[in-house]
C-alpha cells in the first residue's frame, strides 16, 4: 500500500483504482468498462507498480522503478515491460524541449498526465508499443501539453503521430490535454480511440495532416474534444471504422485545400473533411460542430450511412468547388435523421448528398417521424426535434 499512499499526493485514488484493476483483468477484454473504477467504487490492490517520471529540460528523473524497466538518454525515456504481469501506472511531469517517453508492454496500463508538456524534435511525444489498452488520464487541474517533430527520425517501430499507440486509447480524467501535430497526425492508434472525459485540444499545422487517425473504431461518450487541422486534403477525424458520438461536446475545424497527388500519370483528389469515416457514422447525444473553410470542404464524408437519432449537429463549409465539391453531409448510401437537432450550410454544390442525382433536396436526406422545423433546400438543412 506505499505505492497508492505516495500517487495519492499526485492524483486521486479513483484514477488508481482505474490501473490497479486493469491487470487483474485479462488482456482478452481490453474494451471493459472502467468507469466504476474513475467513480471510485473499485478497490485498489497492492499490486500495482507506479513509476513517476520528472522531464527536466534535457533530463529526466525516473522514480518508483522496482522491477529496472526504465531506461533514460537525455530526455528520451523508455519503459521495456514486456512479460509483466503486474497493473502499471507511469505518472508524468515537468517538462522539456526534447524528450519523449516510448513504452513496450504486454498487457493494458495507465498514463497519468500531472502537469507534463513534451515536444521530442524528431519524433512522437508519445509512442505506446503495447498493442492492449492505453488509458490516458489527464489529472485534475493540470494542463499537459504534447508536441512532435517537423520530421520524424526512423526508429524501425511504427511512428504516426504525436501520441501514438498500437492498441486501443482511452481518454479520461478532468484535467486538459493539447496535442500540436508538426509533421504527421496529432493522435493515432492502430485499433480503437474511445473519449470519456477530460478536455483534449488538438492543433495540426500546414505541415501535418489528420487531427485524429484511427483504424477501428471512434468512439465519443463524454468530455470536451477541440480539433484544428490546416493541412491540404487533412481529416479532422479519419476514421477506418464505424463513427459514434454519444456525447460531450466536439469542435473541429478544417482550413486546408483540397490536396492532389499525381502518380504513374493518375491524378487522385483529396478534400478535407471534419470526419471521414469508412464506416457507418452514428450520432446519438452530444454536440458536434465542424467547420470547413476549404476549397471542396467537407463536413462529414462517410462511406457508409449518416444516422442521427439524438444530439445537436452544426455543420458549415465556405469554400469553393474548383477542385472539389464542398459538402455538409455526404454518404455514399445514405443520411437519415430520425432525433436530435441538426443544421447544414454550405456555400457551395449540396448540403446533403446521399449519391442520387436528384435536383430534390427532399431526395437526398431521409427524415424520419414529425420534426417541428423543417427546412430542406439545395444550400440549407435545418431539422430539429
Amino acid at each position: 500500500m506505499m505505492i497508492i499512499k505516495r500517487i495519492s499526493k499526485i492524483v486521486p485514488t479513483c484514477l488508481l483504482c482505474c490501473a490497479a484493476v486493469a491487470a487483474l483483468l485479462s488482456c482478452e477484454n481490453d474494451d471493459t468498462d472502467f468507469s466504476a473504477y474513475i467513480n471510485g467504487q473499485g478497490t485498489a490492490t497492492a499490486s500495482a507498480d507506479t513509476i513517476r517520471i520528472a522531464y527536466s529540460g534535457s533530463t529526466a528523473t525516473v522514480t518508483g522503478d522496482s522491477r529496472s524497466v526504465v531506461t533514460v538518454s537525455g530526455a528520451d525515456v523508455t519503459v521495456n515491460d514486456p512479460t509483466a504481469a503486474s497493473t502499471l501506472v507511469i505518472v508524468l511531469s515537468g517538462s522539456t524541449s526534447d524528450g519523449s517517453l516510448l513504452v513496450y508492454r504486454s498487457l493494458k496500463y495507465e498514463i497519468v498526465l500531472d502537469g507534463v508538456s513534451i515536444a521530442n524534435a524528431d519524433g512522437p511525444a508519445i509512442n505506446n508499443q503495447c498493442g492492449k489498452a492505453l488509458h490516458v488520464t489527464s489529472a485534475e487541474g493540470t494542463t499537459n501539453t504534447l508536441t512532435d517533430g517537423n520530421a520524424y527520425t526512423d526508429a524501425g517501430i511504427s511512428q504516426k503521430g504525436t501520441l501514438f499507440s498500437e492498441g486501443q486509447i482511452y481518454f479520461e480524467g478532468a484535467g486538459t490535454l493539447n496535442v500540436n501535430g508538426n509533421c504527421k497526425n496529432g493522435i493515432a492508434s492502430d485499433d480503437y480511440i474511445v473519449f470519456r472525459s477530460g478536455t483534449v485540444n488538438v492543433s495540426v499545422a500546414e505541415t501535418g495532416t489528420n487531427g485524429v487517425k484511427v483504424n477501428d473504431g471512434f468512439t465519443i461518450e463524454g468530455g470536451t474534444l477541440n480539433i484544428d487541422v490546416k493541412a491540404a486534403g487533412a481529416r479532422g477525424i479519419k476514421n477506418d471504422a464505424r463513427t459514434t458520438i454519444a456525447g460531450g461536446t466536439t469542435t473541429i475545424t478544417t482550413s486546408g485545400d483540397s490536396k492532389i497527388d499525381t502518380a504513374d500519370g493518375i491524378t487522385d483528389t483529396t478534400s478535407c473533411a471534419c470526419i471521414k469515416g469508412d464506416s457507418l457514422f452514428v450520432m446519438t447525444a452530444g454536440t458536434l460542430t465542424m467547420t470547413s473553410t476549404g476549397d471542396g470542404g467537407k463536413g462529414v464524408n462517410c462511406s457508409g450511412n449518416i444516422e442521427i437519432s439524438g444530439g445537436a449537429m452544426t455543420v458549415t463549409t465556405t469554400g469553393g468547388n474548383s477542385l472539389s465539391k464542398p459538402k455538409a453531409l455526404k454518404s455514399d448510401t445514405g443520411i437519415v435523421i430520425s432525433g436530435g437537432a441538426l443544421k447544414a450550410t454550405v456555400s457551395k454544390s449540396w448540403a446533403c448528398d446521399n449519391g442520387t442525382d436528384s435536383d430534390d433536396p427532399a431526395d437526398r436526406i431521409t427524415v424520419q417521424g414529425t420534426p417541428t422545423v423543417k427546412t430542406l433546400t439545395k444550400r440549407v438543412v435545418v431539422i430539429e426535434y
